[in-house]
């Protein structure tokens, strides 16, 4: 046998007993191992997870924290320049607290399985399942009436107005117009502007063109064009038409009242089976 073929047969006991030599070709290859970086990065994001999103220490204890108090007042409007009353952000948390009861009894149940949506999606879902639980019987004459006269206001008719309106400017600018109105040689543009308020409820009035123009507007001679101010500014107005106030007659809306009860007491009956299983959490409310 060749000596270079002996030499190549021998045990590596040398090379071992280096010591550091070993060592550091191993791990040299193992890092270079795909396996390797998979293990420690899945290692690294669960650790972070585990720090980010610790496992609950009570699944029947929700907690609102100060910062979601801060988010419900913050986006209580659109603009962010209104801020809710109390009553009002309580209901807002009590809807945000059914919300996530229903999501927690909806994983308890497993519907959830295979719908990769997120919390609203399962809290829907087991809403829809509350809802459908709810049996009515036919509402008696009795609770119908009783229904009726405590949602009076649902279905009476209001007073009415029908009216036509220019945009809003100043005064010099709209007095200019009457004139051109009267004199039939208003522009076309103020035409095209001028809008239609057909069948507006009088209470409504106030609310969109302040006190003084309701008042104004009410005074006014059917089918004559005036000068009115509003809140936003001046404006030339016609009153087309006015209906009074018309009280709801049981028998011409039994169908919608029925209808209407229906809806009512089903949302009231599913919101009460919500309402029970919140008995069975702890909810705390940091401030």
């Amino acid at each position: 046998m060749p000596a270079s073929q002996a030499h190549d047969q021998s045990p590596p006991q040398a090379a071992s007993r280096g010591g550091g030599g070993t060592i550091g070709t191993v791990l040299s290859a193992l890092w270079r191992e795909p396996l390797v970086h998979f293990c420690l990065l899945g290692g690294l994001i669960f650790a972070i997870d585990h720090v980010v999103h610790p496992p609950a220490l009570d699944d029947k204890t929700i907690v609102v924290t100060k910062a979601m108090r801060e988010s419900f007042i913050r986006n209580f409007s659109e603009d962010g320049d209104q801020l809710p009353t109390d009553e009002q952000l309580k209901n807002m948390i009590d809807s945000w607290v059914a919300s996530e009861i229903l999501y927690r009894e909806g994983k308890a149940l497993g519907v959830d399985k295979g719908d990769e949506m997120i919390r609203d999606r399962i809290a829907f879902k087991l809403q829809v399942l509350v809802f459908d639980q709810v049996q009515l019987e036919k509402p008696s004459e009795e609770q119908l009436h009783a229904y009726f006269e405590k949602n009076r206001s649902r279905f009476d008719q209001p007073e009415q107005v029908s009216f036509l309106l220019t945009p809003a400017t100043d005064e010099a600018t709209v007095r200019r117009q009457f004139e051109d109105m009267k004199a039939e040689r208003e522009n076309a543009d103020l035409r095209d502007r001028t809008r239609v308020f057909p069948n507006r409820p009088v209470n409504s009035l106030a609310q969109s063109f302040g006190e003084n123009f309701r008042t104004a507007l009410l005074s006014l001679p059917i089918g004559e064009w005036h000068v009115i101010q509003a809140s936003d500014g001046w404006r030339i107005a016609r009153l087309d038409a006015r209906q009074a106030f018309q009280p709801a007659i049981f028998e011409s809306v039994r169908d919608q009242l029925r209808l209407m009860w229906t809806t009512d007491e089903t949302r009231k009956r599913a919101w009460a089976a919500v309402t029970k299983l919140k008995s069975a959490y702890a909810v705390k409310i940091e401030q």
